[in-house]
């Protein structure tokens, strides 16, 4: 494990080198960090790690995106989602994973009221319609790994919240 200082994300190349796969799981909130903010990390930062990824031999990336990403979207969390898959694409890894998972269920250790009261409902609705609305997290990471260990259909292949449910399984 590598600790690396985002802003200054260049000088830690060698952090990326010598790795096949690629994981990236990494965002913020816009109430966290500002619409401008939201935008360098959960769009910038991570295509700029693909980028020293595939520079240091990366063959095979993984990106957790969300539900409903799209580069036209009104919505700016939408948008950036939409703008990081088509730009993690063109980095023309061997082979690209990108999951959409709905929202994602899990503990936090910091407060987000809205977050917490969608989880309560939607943890209720997820024992009629498992798939529908949301994924555990734990869900989301065997799905992950497992998407690495099985041979892909494709050079890109998107995994929506159901093939996520059914991938997390293995």
């Amino acid at each position: 494990q590598v600790v690396v200082d985002f802003e200054r994300l260049s000088e830690h190349a060698a952090a990326f080198q010598g790795h096949d796969v690629g994981f990236c799981c990494l965002g913020t909130t816009r109430a966290k960090a500002g619409a401008a903010g939201f935008v360098r990390v959960d769009r910038d930062y991570v295509v700029q790690s693909a980028e020293l990824a595939r520079a240091g031999g990366c063959k095979h990336f993984v990106l957790q995106s969300s539900q409903g990403a799209n580069q036209h979207s009104l919505f700016l969390y939408l948008r950036v989602k939409g703008e990081v898959e088509n730009l993690v694409q063109a980095v023309s890894f061997d082979r690209c994973t990108i999951l959409r998972p709905a929202v994602l269920l899990c503990k936090r250790q910091e407060s987000r009221p809205a977050e917490w009261m969608a989880q309560q409902f939607l943890g209720v609705v997820a024992r009629v319609f498992p798939t529908a609305y949301s994924v555990p997290v734990e869900t989301v990471a065997r799905a992950m790994v497992a998407s690495v260990l099985q041979p892909g259909v494709g050079k890109v292949e998107v995994l929506e919240n159901g093939a996520i449910h059914e991938l997390g399984k293995a």
